[in-house]
């Protein structure tokens, strides 16, 4: 782990050290969760899911979904009838 400085633009921009981007990986694009707390920021790099993955957590979504509706008693079949009902309460 290495500690280096970073001076802030006038844009309120920081470049990240070469030294450090090699280490974790990154390059131009890469997107980061900032975390702020105290007088601390938190760069936290994120991974862009692959294809595969994006899937994957579909159908966890889906298979959750219906256990849901499952637990109320109800079906696939329902769903259209109840986003009508809510679009006509706004």
């Amino acid at each position: 782990m290495r500690v280096e400085t970073a001076k802030m633009s006038s844009k309120g921009q920081l470049v990240i050290p070469a030294a450090a981007r090699q280490e974790i990986g990154v390059e131009e694009g890469t997107l980061f969760a900032v975390v702020a707390f105290g007088d601390t920021i938190l760069l936290k790099k994120m991974e862009r899911p692959t294809g595969e993955q994006l899937w994957k957590d579909l159908d966890r979504i889906a298979e959750e979904g219906k256990k849901r509706l499952e637990a109320k008693g109800m079906t696939e079949k329902d769903i259209p009838g109840i986003v009508e009902r809510r679009r006509k309460k706004g």
